[in-house]
């Protein structure tokens, strides 16, 4: 009998559940088209898709549609706003009509079996479990996008509390009446909230490295930290108040104040006093402190304590209300003062705008100086820059303090009013003071014109000294540029100015190492061994090559370690090398490093007399006097050919032997005929700048002689101009003449030089030696193809014969 009736019951349910599966499969497939549910073609563009969603949103609110189904119909709206406005996941959808990005592209034809199976176990229209997600979270929502677009940059003046969740978080049902009181206490305070879902942002999610949920995060100047508490309000509030910097606000009491005020020159921000009763710094003042880091400082004051009393009295406080005083640079009395029972962000927030700025702060940053002067396009936006240069000594107070005393008395809105320190921006100063160093202070009335930093300006005729009469004359020229704009007659284009408030190298990378290190023992603290396996896998990797090379070298034979002992030869030519640079080598700037070795008595046989075949060593003359400067100058135009390794580089310092040019010049052989003349009648008084190709072996060498090339524009003396113009004007000519006629005018000019030098002073400043080797690269470039003249010798004249003989040539 129990028989007969189970074949009945069993083909009954099977027909229910198919039933309940093609009921199913119709709902899933008409319900959830999120094209129907916005009202849009399938081609709509994501304009239209946002105007549909808004009307749709706005129509359909909860708070607004008293309609039961009204949350229901805001829900699957806003589903569907999510999956048309993201293209990856609107691409899924048209093509497999999936709603999941996670779910494999291949199970579309089992949609209806997927559909049942989710509302068998977890459809809420089924069992009527209760929603993950609030639709008030909808407007926390974040996307990949948005986030690194606008949240991430805002973490530097906000903290954000994000909560990762999905769409069946059993355990995020549990926590979300704790979140939903903390979001309401700590929001109104300008705490930054944004929800996660990881069924839809699985990229945030990666990106946050949150691989569960619930989850919270806090983020802080973009650093993320997970929460790992017990999820309870206390313990969220104090999270947030624990990423925030330490060193906000300031405890201040009668010890510190003066020394609080008065540190407005170092920092170049206005001062900030909070006056309350509580003895711990409430939470909303550190957010207003963090939000405006960059503008303020801000100092605390418990009325309740003992160490306060000469301030409360001094500023006459009242200790019933919590009460805020701004000061500037007027350290006794405050600028601004603010008193409520229950002060708001809002009203914070609006105290601490409106006065940011110093009333005449010192330019320190480029930001700074966009912010005080701003870019305006139109003509009744203009502002105007008055821009004292002065300096940091204590000789330039009595200026900069009437400079702030006339800024006070003309305040208007088109004048912004600022100084400088022209040893910290010497880049602006020059380009608005005509490339002069000043040294007394001078006004600037500057507009800026561009962003990329064009500006009309005009300096103040007289310089800046303080006194009634700058007063007047900086007053009447206000006027006049109010009166016409065209006023300022000058323009230029001004550099980016220095961060003077920028941290050092070594101490951003120590702030650096620290984070890095506290994300490592947090990460080792708390999170699962799964998720820390590439970072020990990559410690004790590091550590296994480590112990693994000195293993290795502990245990390998002593021979191997042993240097090969070189033959007796190669070690005295070794010594010889190693004791000549060490005694004689000089070393150019590390910029362009050339090994250049001086000639003497000890190289000189090696170096020339007994050089190898195919060797030539180049050779600059110098003196004393110009030995730096000519050394720089002959390493760098050189610099480009010592990887030659038949090239050498040497000097001989003519002070030491000044009669070995004359002799080798002496006893240049006729082989030199081939040139058309003879060098035998050209012998100038100073040698300091030529350089000589040297071939030891064959006898030869090739001559290079100075040529000033360079234009002083502080120079003088027109003679000394007149001279460089006539210089270039004969090398013009000699270019194009004959080689004959060019060597004959190259003598003269040699004498017109050292003549010139010799009514002028007889040691040439540094520019004119400087520029004694502009063309020494070209000449190398014909040394190198071997088209430069060679003037041969019969035999190279000795060192110690030219040092010995100098009274008998003198």
């Amino acid at each position: 009998m129990t028989s007969s009736r189970n074949p009945g019951i069993c083909p009954a349910l099977l027909a229910i559940f198919l039933l309940m599966l093609s009921l199913q499969a119709v709902y899933s497939g008409s319900d959830y088209d999120p094209y129907k549910i916005l009202g849009v073609s399938r081609g709509a563009g994501q304009a239209e898709i946002k105007r549909a969603y808004k009307n749709l949103a706005r129509e359909w609110h909860p708070d607004k549609n008293k309609d039961p189904k009204a949350e229901d119909m805001f829900i699957k709206i806003s589903k569907s706003y999510e999956i048309l406005s993201n293209e990856e996941r609107r691409s899924n959808f048209d093509r497999y009509g999936q709603m999941d990005e996670n779910q494999p592209f291949g199970q579309s034809q089992h949609h209806g079996f997927r559909s049942f199976h989710n509302s068998f176990y977890f459809d809420e229209s089924f069992f009527h479990f209760p929603r993950s997600r609030d639709f008030a979270d909808s407007k926390y929502l974040l996307h990949h996008a948005q986030f690194n677009s606008d949240v991430l940059p805002g973490s530097h003046k906000r903290p954000y509390l994000i909560k990762v969740t999905s769409e069946w978080c059993f355990a995020c049902v549990h926590i979300e009446p704790v979140w939903k009181e903390t979001v309401q206490e700590l929001e109104p305070l300008g705490v930054g909230i944004g929800i996660v879902d990881l069924g839809y942002e699985r990229r945030l999610a990666n990106q946050l490295g949150a691989h569960r949920a619930p989850s919270i995060i806090g983020l802080v100047n973009g650093r993320v930290t997970f929460f790992h508490q017990a999820v309870v309000r206390e313990h969220l509030r104090q999270f947030i108040e624990d990423l925030l910097p330490h060193k906000l606000v300031e405890k201040i009491t009668d010890n510190n104040y003066l020394a609080f005020l008065d540190n407005w020159r170092v920092d170049n921000k206005p001062s900030i006093l909070l006056f309350d009763q509580v003895p711990v710094v409430p939470l909303l003042y550190k957010l207003t402190a963090f939000a405006f880091k960059d503008y303020v400082r801000f100092g605390y004051v418990d009325q309740g304590g003992t160490h306060c009393t000469r301030l409360l009295r001094q500023f006459n406080i009242n200790t019933y209300a919590p009460t805020m005083l701004l000061f500037k640079e007027d350290t006794e009395k405050p600028v601004d003062i603010i008193q409520a029972r229950g002060l708001k962000r809002q009203i914070m927030d609006e105290f601490v705008s409106n006065n940011k700025f110093l009333q005449v702060p010192r330019l320190v940053n480029q930001q700074l100086f966009d912010e005080l002067c701003p870019v305006k396009q139109f003509h009744r936006r203009r502002k105007y820059c008055v821009l004292l240069i002065t300096g940091d000594d204590e000789a330039f107070l009595p200026g900069n303090k009437a400079f702030l005393d006339f800024a006070s008395a003309n305040k208007k809105d088109v004048l912004r009013f600022a100084y400088v320190y022209q040893r910290q921006q010497q880049p602006l100063c020059q380009a608005l003071l005509h490339n002069q160093f000043s040294l007394s202070p001078q006004v600037v009335i500057l507009e800026r014109r561009s962003q990329a930093g064009k500006v009309l300006y005009r300096s103040v005729s007289g310089g800046w000294n303080g006194s009634e009469e700058d007063k007047y004359r900086l007053h009447e020229q206000l006027e006049l540029l109010q009166k016409d704009p065209t006023y300022l007659s000058s323009d230029t284009t001004l550099p980016e100015l220095n961060n003077e408030m920028a941290p050092i190298f070594i101490i951003q990378w120590m702030n650096a190492a620290s984070d890095y290190i506290l994300q490592i023992y947090d990460d080792l603290l708390y999170s699962n061994w799964r998720e820390m396996m590439p970072i020990l896998s990559l410690i004790f990797s590091a550590l296994f090559i480590l112990f693994g090379t000195v293993i290795i070298q502990a245990f390998s034979e002593p021979a191997e370690n042993k240097p090969r002992k070189p033959k007796p030869q190669e070690q005295q030519q070794t010594e010889d090398e190693a004791s000549s640079r060490a005694n004689t080598s000089s070393r150019p700037p590390k910029k362009d490093f050339v090994e250049v070795t001086e000639l003497t008595d000890i190289t000189y046989i090696s170096n020339l007399v007994k050089l190898r075949p195919g060797h030539i060593n180049v050779v600059l003359v110098l003196t004393n006097a110009s030995k730096n400067a000519l050394l720089r100058k002959f390493a760098k135009e050189v610099f480009s050919f010592s990887g030659t390794q038949t090239l050498h580089f040497s000097f001989l310092n003519a002070d030491k032997h000044r009669h070995w040019m004359p002799s080798l010049r002496h006893s240049t052989s006729d082989a030199s005929e081939s040139s058309g003349h003879s060098d035998e009648d050209e012998e100038p008084s100073d040698y300091t700048g030529y350089v000589l190709a040297l071939n030891g072996y064959k006898k030869y060498f090739c001559l290079f002689r100075p040529i000033f090339t360079g234009d002083d524009p502080n120079e003088s003396s027109s003679e000394t101009s007149y001279s460089a113009d006539s210089r270039r004007k004969s090398r013009s000519r000699s270019r194009s003449s004959s080689s004959s006629s060019s060597r004959s005018r190259s003598r003269s000019h040699s004498r017109e030089e050292g003549s010139g030098s010799k009514r002028g002073s007889n040691r040439a400043t540094t520019l004119e030696v400087h520029h004694k080797l502009d063309r020494l690269g070209l000449w190398m470039e014909r040394l190198m193809e071997g088209t430069l003249p060679r003037l041969h010798v019969t035999a190279w004249p000795s060192l110690e014969e030219t040092t010995t003989n100098p009274s008998r040539d003198s």
